[in-house]
Parts: C-alpha cells; structure tokens; sequence
C-alpha cells in the first residue's frame, strides 16, 4: 500500500502535554504490546507495519513536527512537508506530487489517505487494505471509507450509500447536523465521513493541475504560499459523481479531546501519582513530582512542564480558546536528535535539560546574542567547538562564546544541563553549518 498519513494541528484541546512544537499525536500514552510507552502516531504506523511491512508510509505535515516525526518514526519514513498551512487539498496535491516525483509511484496505483490519529485495533488497517484494492479497480474515482455510526453525532460528516451492500456508490453527503438530523440520517442508513478514502494517483495528480498552475513536486512546493486554502471534500469530493463507499463496523475513536482521550487510556494514571477515593479520575503526570488526588469524581489532572490542568471531563472539551490566550513558552519538545526540556526562565538566562540519543547529534550552530555552557550530568560523547573536537564526559563544563560555532555528539545517551546567558534568548538566534569534517 501508498498511504498518506495527514498529520496536522497543534492539538490544543491536550493542552499542557501538547502545545504548538508538540501536537496531541506525538504524546506518548499508550502501552505497547511489550510494555512500553508510544504515541499515536507510533501507534499507527506499528499498526501499519503489522499488516503490510512493504506498506510505503508518507506522512504529510508541517515543518514544525520534522524532528518530531523523525525523533519516534526514524529517518525512513517518508515525509510530504507543507512550507505553510493551505488546508487539506492542498496538502494531499503535495503530496501525490511528492509519491509521484520523489518516491517513484505510478499514476495507476492506488493511494490510501487517512487521519495520523485514530484509536483502532488491526481490523481498522485490513479494511485499509481493501480500500486500497477497491481503488485499484477503478470502478470510481474516489472510494472512502464509512464507519457504522454508534451514535448520532454531531461531530461529523454523514455519507448516505446508495445500498446497504458492502461497497456500494455514494448517493449524497450531509454536512454535520445536529443530533435529531443525525437520527434521521442514521435512519437512512447513513455512515460516518471518518475523512479516510483511496484514489489512484493520476486521478489526484489531474485534479491538482487542473485547479493549481504548477510542473511538478518542486514547482508546487516553490508556490505553495500563493495557494487557496482549500478543503480536499469542496474542491474534489462534493465535484465528483463516481463515488464509492465501504463500510467499516470496528472500533474507531477520533482522539481529539481529554474525554476520547481517557476513554483510551488502559489504566487511570500515567506518571507519578496518588488516587485515594477517588471514581473515574484520570491523571497524567510528566513532572518529577507526585499528585495526590482525594475524593473526586469524574476530573481530569495533567501535569506538565507547559502547566497544570485540573478539570471536571465535562468541561475539558472547552479548554482550547482559553489556552489559546496564553502567551506561553514553549517548555518541552521533540527534535531528530533526542529532546529538550526547560527548566527555569529568568532575566538574561535559561536553563535547559537536553537529551541526545545514542548515535545523533544536534546541529553545528552559533549564537549571534547569547553564551551557552554545557555541563555533562550523563553519557559519553564528543562536542565540536569551532572545529576542535574532543571527548565529554559526566562532570565536564563547555564553555562558548556568542558567535562560535559548536555541536555535540553522542556515543551513548547523553543528558547536557544547558545554560543559555544573553539579553535576547530566542530560538530564532540560531544559524546553522555543515560540519566542516
């Protein structure tokens, strides 16, 4: 399988384990098989890996989650990269442009799009499979994928099929309603739009060039800014009379607010924390510090180094537009070479905890307005100031100066205390080199 994984947003309704560098599908809260903790978008792909290892994996996205893609996915998987957000169409144009001229994917074969997000066990990844196959056929242009509605929602689109059968042409779209709409809809044998569908790519490809002037991937990605923030369902699906739907019955849960999000959560809390009488209270702790809860019911604590929130479930669904008026730093992120934690903010310094993982290294850089001293708390490495290389160990300070340039690199997981001195500490002072050797 071609799949494109759309992962967009900054995932406030998470807020304080997601912020603006740190989207809610990087969140690591889920158990693995063998124990351990991944995110969802690990998640996904493991699940993607399970049922078709050969499967050809994109992920288009910002250039704001790069490094942290490539922190938990590696470096292979493939990455369709949005110079800036322009909406779904635009995104998945980009996108085919990028399987087509970069990855080599011919105009006959099938493309499979799908949200990074989804809760859903293995059968979810099957029926992916079968999409793709139905698009291969070309009996129409476009096949999407319809979930039995469990409820009537008001959080989605409705497809309404032409018959009850399992791939059957799609008779109309509803926008989404309001519940005593969705009861009707339901009644019609409607289907929930989940946003995932399969197409092949020349269709995609034609559509692309008919709405947007442009050669080919490198063309598209030069005038990306200049593009009409689009949706793909207005500018290709509701323009399209050939198409299929298919249906899916299993599990599937749009995790975007703390309520789906604890719904999914195997066991009621995740880090360093205490619940004495306490009855559907979740707690998600990534401070080195413990919470104790007493006595509540149906609440909400989360802990991180961006803030703490505290909430009945109800009323977590309506944190984003609060969270959005906090001008905040940003206190934790994920980079291709491990990651960074803040740990204090004064006038003229910052101290942060950086993590390298074993066998990477951050950027050969410099500062045009701040020092940097690196104190080694654990590991072993390398650091590299202004061409001179030599070994760090646990206790070893590293001094330098605004406008030298330096690097680390780690032989083991190194742990570096970065102090930051300077009148303008920004992350935008920072300019990047080749390593000269």
């Amino acid at each position: 399988m071609n799949i494109v994984l759309l992962s967009g947003g900054s995932g406030k309704r998470l807020w304080p384990l997601s912020n603006d560098i740190r989207s809610k599908q990087f969140i690591k809260i889920f158990k693995t098989p063998e124990g351990e903790r991944e995110s969802m978008v690990q998640r996904v792909y493991r699940q993607i890996k399970k049922i078709d290892g050969d499967a050809k994996v994109t992920i288009a996205t910002s250039k704001t989650q790069v490094s942290a893609i490539h922190n938990q996915l590696g470096e292979s998987v493939g990455i369709s990269v949005e110079p800036c957000r322009r909406d779904t169409f635009p995104a998945i144009a980009l996108a085919t442009a990028y399987l087509h001229d970069v990855q080599g994917v011919g105009e006959d074969e099938s493309v499979v799009v799908c949200p990074v997000d989804p809760y859903v066990n293995d059968d979810y990844f099957k029926a992916l499979r079968r999409l793709d196959a139905q698009a291969a056929k070309g009996e129409a242009n476009l096949v999407l994928m319809g979930i039995e509605p469990t409820h009537p929602s008001e959080k989605y689109g409705y497809i309404i099929p032409k018959s009850t059968d399992e791939t059957s042409f799609v008779s109309t779209f509803k926008e989404k309603p309001d519940v005593e709409t969705a009861k009707r809809y339901i009644a019609q044998g409607a289907l929930w739009n989940g946003g995932v569908f399969a197409y092949r790519l020349g269709y995609v490809l034609r559509k692309a060039h008919e709405l947007i002037d442009f050669t080919d991937y490198e063309d598209l990605f030069a005038k990306y800014d200049t593009l009409t923030k689009i949706s793909f369902d207005y500018a290709v699906v509701e323009r399209e009379d050939k198409i299929q739907v298919q249906r899916f019955s299993g599990e599937w849960k749009d995790i975007g607010t703390w309520n789906t999000l604890t719904e999914a959560m195997d066991e009621p809390v995740l880090g360093n924390a205490v619940l004495d009488r306490c009855e559907n209270v979740y707690v998600v702790n990534e401070l080195n510090l413990p919470i104790v809860c007493m006595g509540l019911k149906d609440v909400i604590v989360s802990a991180s180094s961006d803030g703490i929130l505290v909430s009945d479930a109800e009323s977590s669904s309506r944190i984003k537009p609060i969270v959005d008026k906090l001008d905040q730093q940003i206190m934790f992120a994920e980079k291709s070479w491990g990651s960074f934690r803040v740990l204090d903010v004064q006038p003229g310094s910052m101290t942060i905890l950086a993590t390298v993982k074993a066998g990477q290294h951050m950027n050969y850089h410099s500062h045009e307005h701040r020092d940097e001293v690196w104190n080694i708390m654990s590991g072993s490495g390398r650091v590299i100031v202004d061409g001179m290389e030599r070994p760090v160990k646990p206790g070893d300070v590293i001094t330098m100066q605004a406008g030298c340039r330096h690097t680390i690199l780690a032989d083991t997981e190194l742990k570096v205390l970065e102090l930051q001195l300077g009148r303008e500490i920004s992350v935008h002072d920072k300019r990047k080199f080749e390593l000269e050797y």
